[in-house]
Order: structure tokens, then sequence, then C-alpha cells
């Protein structure tokens, strides 16, 4: 197991059944600094530096949080994704951990963890499409972002799918508030030069969608009641 990676019993490719004798192994694996635990049923392999032993990065220490039994049931959110993917240097002191099937919370030293429901169920393949449609939801929200440079980060996220991905996002939009929905509508609208049916017939005709958003930057926003 490479150094600085966490791990549950899960990943030890053992039956259920060995976990009390993995249990003993590991808490003399502990006593010798082999591994350290980070709490309950999560530990990991520390890395050793100059300075001494490193503790893992913050997604590392999450992300065993993020499967069951094997299978990715969660991704990060919010703020922590955001900064993640360039759109704001800021950093949260709680980090949105979203999942349908479960609420995850973890409260471990530095790392705090709360949840929030996905709209979808969340898989190994589909997560970093919701990854797009929260930055679709959250994007008034996200601080400090240059609303251009956000516009440009979709529009290259959006170019970047393939035909089928672009559909399984549309899909996936249908379950997001109407927003979501006229917001993708537009930027899909822009990039191909023509609307999306399955959005657009989702929408209320007479509902306008406040983002703060002009033809200056983005040029469909009208067609798609944004403003």
């Amino acid at each position: 197991m490479p150094e600085g990676t966490t791990f549950k019993y899960q990943q030890l490719g053992i039956a259920a059944t060995e976990y009390s004798a993995a249990t003993k192994a590991i808490e003399r694996l502990i006593e010798k600094g082999v591994i350290k635990r980070i709490t309950t049923g999560v530990f990991y392999k520390p890395k050793k530096s100059v300075f001494g032993e490193l503790r893992p990065r913050e997604t590392e220490i999450i992300k065993p949080y993020l499967y069951e039994q094997g299978k990715r049931i969660a991704y990060i959110t919010g703020t922590a994704l955001y900064n993640n993917m360039g759109l704001t240097t800021q950093v949260p002191k709680i980090v949105k951990i979203a999942s349908r099937s479960k609420r995850i919370y973890i409260d471990s030293g530095s790392i705090k963890a709360k949840p929030v429901k996905s709209y979808v169920d969340v898989t190994e393949e589909n997560y970093p499409l919701l990854e797009i449609l929260d930055v679709l939801k959250d994007f008034t929200k996200i601080p400090d972002m240059d609303k251009k440079s956000g516009i440009r980060f979709l529009q290259d996220k959006l170019n970047s799918l393939s035909e089928k991905e672009t559909n399984t996002l549309v899909k996936y939009a249908l379950k997001y508030p109407p927003r979501v929905r006229a917001f993708l509508g537009a930027i899909l609208n822009e990039i191909s030069g023509q609307e999306n049916s399955n959005l657009k017939q989702s929408l209320n005709p007479l509902t306008t969608y406040s983002l703060n958003l002009n033809e200056n930057i983005l040029t469909t926003a009208p067609n798609w009641n944004i403003k």
C-alpha cells in the first residue's frame, strides 16, 4: 500500500469474517508505528520525509468515506470542490459531501465534513458529471469567482464531453432545479448553436432565472430567460 494513502477494512481484500483477526493485526502495526489511525475504522500508512511523518492530504483522509463495499457512493462538493477546480481561492472549514444513499459526517482533527443530498445515485462513472451540475447550481454562490472565467470553465468542461456523456448530463440535469436546466441549456446552446429540446421542454416559458448574467458574458442567456 503506497505511503500517505488511507484505507478501511473493506480495502484490505478480506472477508468480513476475517475482520476480527485483521483488527488485532492492525493494532500490532499501530503499536509498531507502521500505520496510524485517523478515526475508528480508518487508517493510513504514514509518509516519511526529512521533516518526519506527513499526515495524508485532506482529500486522501476523506476518500474512504466516499466508498461503501468498494463502490463510490459520494463525492466532495461545495467550496472545497470549486477550490480544487480553480474557481475560487477560498478554503472551507467544513467540507460538503454529496450522497443519495448515506449521510456522511467527518470530525477528525482539522478535517470536518457534513452531508448534502445528491440529486441522483453517485457512481465512479457519473460523479464528474454531477460536479459540473453542482457548479451550475451554485454558480452565483461560488466565492470570489470571476463570472467570465466561470463560463469559460463550464464551456471547456462541456466541450470535452462525448455525445453520450452530454446526453447523460442532460438526463441528470432534469432532476436538478429549473435554473440549472436553463443555465445548462444556454451554455450548450452557445457551444452547439442549437437548443436542447429536452431541457427547453422541461422549463416553464414564463419563468425567468436570475443569475446576474448579461449577453456579454453568455450570449444565449436571453433565449433561456436568464438575466
